[in-house]
């Protein structure tokens, strides 16, 4: 849940809007933000791209064992100390084992496709058929093991990549309390904001999001049932795709709700979220959902990053998803200025008039979903997990309220409880009613009127302070459109607020990810904005 060229021609866009208080998109623009700290010597394979690893390994100049104990010296030093990002929930304890089985098969020549031996985080909602847990970040599922693997995970371990360990996370995908604060777990505590490190990293794949911008691993997997990749991938300064609903199966991921839950790709660049997202891919017997993917997607992505594809491309600005926060303003107005420099043809002003108006409808699709579709996992999970029932864990939380519940409550738990079947008509109502808003007078017919490839909108507000008395304090961002319609959408880096990170939204129809690949691979070469964060201990000097 929510809680993502010529120096010349960048030089006319940043004196002609004329911005104060925003580092803008261009490296070289006037204004810029406080300088990140600069990094640790030794940690050149922390910033490297997964296709640069790849590249090394097949060279011969490095192995994925050298990766792995990289990832892993990186992690102890900044995970548990320093400024102590809590980003990993719990560590491979067979991630070395793994690279050096991969490093074994590639002297063989049997290699398993393009992440052979590249290490990948997960979050800890998906399920791992090994010695890691799957809790959901909640005490109540620490010890508890799958017996087997997410469907996505088969697909990962298949593609030959490392699961290095699992991402801390906002507890129960934040859907527990209305109060929460996101990146907080009682089994985890609390991950923070690479960039500052009193600020949110919002949620609910936080640690996953975390870990990617600070240099764990190249290539994290999140979960998003509404802006919960794109608004901690955003806040935390890198790329995520939430795909369209299907194209990843579900299957063996702790769910929030069927209509809307989604998995998908985390990485720093638009190039490594492509490499991510094709090997997942695919028809999942344990989730119908992605029979409508079939003869839809790729098993290849990185065919769609081609600089040069924004000339003549069609780009709508819905400006009333906007005007939550002046300096976010002004980055999309210098995001627009440069998506026209490359040759796009914007169509600004735009509105869509649905906006706001499914808040309610969707919640109420939430609530009915947690409760059935959270017993249906927790059954396949069989003697693994102690609970059988939503009304358990509620009992859990009461019993063990001092480490569950010593900052918030569980008032969104109480009210799916008490929610019927999937046959009461008015979960039929408020899903007929999103589809409604959301698609067919929102998206739907906003794409097809001015014959756009994708609209954009500011993924996320300034990353606000973490308040556990409090908690969060969110005051806009985009995410809720393509969650509801299960449309796909990507946020791409699109400039800072002093330190804090911004990111741009392309959403599209379903199954564009390639299109909206393209368009943020171009957009993200134009502009150059994301930089490594500089674990700065607060904004104020």
């Amino acid at each position: 849940m929510k809680t993502s060229f010529a120096v010349n021609r960048r030089e006319f866009i940043a004196h002609s809007l004329a911005l104060t208080g925003v580092a803008l998109v261009f490296p070289s623009a006037d204004v810029v933000a406080a300088p990140a700290r600069p990094l640790p010597a030794g940690d050149e394979l922390a910033w490297a791209s997964a296709s640069d690893l790849s590249r090394g390994m097949q060279r011969g100049e490095l192995r994925s064992v050298d990766i792995v104990q990289s990832c892993l010296a990186r992690i102890d030093r900044l995970d548990r100390k320093g400024p102590m990002l809590g980003a990993m929930i719990e560590l491979n304890p067979d991630a070395l084992a793994i690279a050096a089985e991969r490093d074994g098969e590639r002297r063989a020549g049997r290699l398993r496709g393009p992440l052979h031996g590249i290490p990948v985080v997960v979050k800890d909602n998906v399920d791992t058929a090994d010695r890691l847990a799957t809790s959901a970040g909640s005490t109540l599922l620490a010890s508890s093991r799958a017996a087997r693997d997410a469907f996505i995970i088969e697909r990962l371990r298949a593609a030959g990549a490392v699961l290095l360990g699992k991402n801390n996370l906002s507890e129960w995908a934040n859907f527990r309390s209305t109060r929460s604060s996101s990146g907080w777990s009682a089994r985890g505590g609390l991950t923070r904001n690479p960039h500052v490190l009193d600020r949110s990293a919002s949620g609910s794949s936080s640690g996953t999001a975390c870990a990617v911008a600070a240099g764990y691993a190249p290539l994290g997997i999140g979960t998003e049932t509404d802006g919960s990749i794109i608004s901690p991938s955003s806040v935390c300064g890198i790329v995520g795709i939430k795909p369209t609903l299907g194209l990843w199966g579900r299957s063996g991921i702790i769910p929030i709700a069927h209509s809307q839950d989604t998995p998908g790709p985390m990485a720093r660049s638009v190039a490594d979220a492509a490499l991510l997202l094709g090997p997942l891919t695919g028809v999942d017997p344990r989730d119908g959902a992605t029979q409508a993917g079939s003869g839809k997607s790729q098993r290849d992505y990185t065919s769609f990053l081609r600089r040069g594809a924004l000339a003549n491309a069609r780009i709508g600005v819905p400006r009333n998803l906007a005007g939550f926060h002046p300096a976010v303003d002004r980055a999309l107005d210098a995001a627009v200025a440069a998506l026209k420099s490359a040759g796009a043809v914007v169509l600004d002003d735009l509105k869509l008039p649905t906006a706001g108006q499914f808040d309610d409808a969707e919640l109420e699709v939430l609530f009915y979903e947690f409760k059935a579709d959270l017993e249906a996992y927790l059954a396949t999970r069989g003697a693994s997990v102690p609970v059988r029932t939503l009304a358990d864990i509620i009992e859990y939380n009461v019993r063990e309220r001092a480490r569950e519940m010593p900052w918030f409550e569980q008032e969104l738990f109480e009210r799916a409880q008490a929610k019927g079947s999937l046959a009461d008509p008015a979960y039929r109502a408020a899903r007929e009613l999103c589809l409604k808003l959301a698609r067919t007078e929102g998206l739907d017919p906003l794409l097809a009127q001015h014959r756009l490839d994708a609209i954009i909108c500011p993924s996320n507000a300034p990353a606000w302070l973490t308040d556990f008395m409090n908690g969060d304090h969110y005051i806009g961002g985009n995410t809720s459109f393509a969650a509801v319609a299960g449309y796909p959408s990507l946020t791409v880096p699109m400039g800072f607020v002093h330190s804090l990170p911004l990111g741009l939204s392309f959403v599209g129809r379903p199954w564009s990810e390639g299109r909206l690949i393209e368009l943020g691979y171009s957009f993200e070469a134009l502009t150059q904005a994301r930089r490594p964060p500089g674990f700065l201990p607060t904004l104020i000097a």
